[in-house]
C-alpha cells in the first residue's frame, strides 16, 4: 500500500503520514506488560524498512541501554539511511544522575548517533522537558541552548520538543526556538487535551506528530485487556467511553484499534501519527489500518462518546 506523505511544517521534511514508534522494542514491560527479545526488535525495524512507512522515531532513552536506537542500527547494518527515510531521535538526562545541561545533550546525541550507525538525523527532539523546570531548561548551559547550538553547527536539520502536558509544551513552543511538535496521548478518540495546541502549531508552520493514537494501548487491545490510558490509571469514565467506542465500532464492522488510528491520521493539523509496534506482525497490521475507510456516520457516533474534560490528561 502507499502513505500519504505531508511536509512537516516549515521544516521542508517530508514525512509519512504514519511513523513507527520504537518504544515498545526497548523491551520496557512496566510500560508494556511484555518484553521483546533483540532479534524480534530487529525483525520489526527491517519490516518496517521494507514497507511503505518512511518515518521512524526513537529515544536515547528507550531502554536502560538505548536498546531501541541499538535494534535501528543494527537494522540498518552499517549501510547508512536510506535517502528517503526521516530517522528523529531524542535527547535524554543521564540516566545515572538526572543530569539535563547542555553538557549532557551533546553527550546524549553522540551516544545516540553511535548505537545508530549514522552520522547524524535530521531531526532531534528535548524529550520530557517536564523532568526539570522550565527555567532551568531555558537557563544558559541548559538544553535548549544546547539544540539551538546543534542546529546552528549544522548537525541536525531541525529541533523539535517532545513531552506530555500540552500548558508546558506551549511554553517551549512560545519560545520560538523549536521547528516541531510532538505530543502523546493527549489527541485521541478518548483525549483531546492536545487539539488547541495542535491547531495553533499548525498555523504558525510548526510541524506537528501525534503519537500514541491508541492511548497506551486502550484502544488498541481494549479497556478490559487495558486497564490504564497514557501509562497510567484513569477515571472509569475513560474505560467506560472506551468500551461504548469498541461496541459501536463492531456494529460498524471496524476495530477500535483502525478507529483510534484513522482518528489522528484525518487530522489536517496533524503532520504524522506515531504508532509504536512490537513485531512484524505488528507492521502489517498498522498499514492494514491505515487503509480502511471507516464511515463518516462511525465518526459522528464517536463523538458523542467522548469523556468530559475533567477525565483528560491536559
Amino acid at each position: 500500500m502507499t502513505l500519504a506523505c505531508h511536509v512537516l511544517g516549515a521544516t521542508g521534511l517530508e514525512v509519512t503520514e504514519l511513523c513507527m514508534g520504537t518504544s515498545p522494542l526497548a523491551s520496557m514491560p512496566q510500560l508494556y506488560g511484555y518484553d521483546v527479545d533483540d532479534e524480534r526488535a530487529v525483525a520489526t525495524i527491517a519490516a518496517v524498512l521494507d514497507s511503505a512507512i518512511r518515518f521512524i522515531d526513537t529515544s536515547n532513552g528507550y531502554g536502560a541501554h538505548g536498546e531501541a536506537e541499538k535494534s535501528i542500527g543494527l537494522a540498518l547494518g552499517g549501510r547508512g539511511l536510506p535517502r528517503d527515510l526521516v530517522l528523529a531521535t531524542k535527547v535524554d538526562p543521564d540516566p545515572a544522575t538526572g543530569d539535563f545541561s547542555r553538557k549532557r545533550v551533546f553527550a546524549s546525541y553522540e551516544e545516540s548517533l553511535e548505537r545508530l550507525g549514522v552520522e547524524r538525523v535530521p531531526l532531534l527532539y528535548l524529550h520530557d522537558p517536564e523532568r526539570i523546570r522550565f527555567e532551568e531548561a531555558l537557563a544558559s548551559g541548559g538544553p535548549v541552548e544546547a539544540l539551538v547550538r546543534l542546529r546552528e553547527q549544522g548537525r541536525v536539520d531541525h529541533i523539535g520538543v517532545a513531552g506530555g502536558p500540552v500548558e508546558l509544551l506551549g511554553r517551549y513552543l512560545d519560545t520560538g526556538c523549536f521547528d516541531v511538535l510532538l505530543s502523546h496521548n493527549r489527541y485521541t478518540l478518548l483525549d483531546r487535551s492536545a487539539e488547541g495546541l495542535f491547531v495553533s502549531a499548525h498555523s504558525r508552520g510548526i510541524g506537528v506528530i501525534n503519537a500514541a493514537p491508541y492511548g497506551g494501548g486502550m484502544l488498541a487491545k481494549g479497556p478490559d485487556v487495558q486497564a490504564r490510558y497514557g501509562y497510567g490509571a484513569r477515571d472509569e469514565r475513560v474505560a467506560d467511553a472506551a468500551r461504548s467506542m469498541a461496541a459501536t465500532c463492531e456494529s460498524f464492522g471496524v476495530p477500535l484499534a483502525a478507529a483510534a488510528l484513522g482518528f489522528s491520521l484525518r487530522a489536517p493539523f496533524i503532520d504524522s501519527t506515531v504508532v509504536g509496534v512490537s513485531s512484524p506482525e505488528r507492521v502489517a497490521q498498522t498499514l492494514g489500518y491505515a487503509a480502511l475507510e471507516i464511515p463518516g456516520a462511525l465518526w459522528a457516533e464517536l463523538e458523542t462518546m467522548v469523556p468530559p474534560p475533567e477525565c483528560w490528561l491536559g
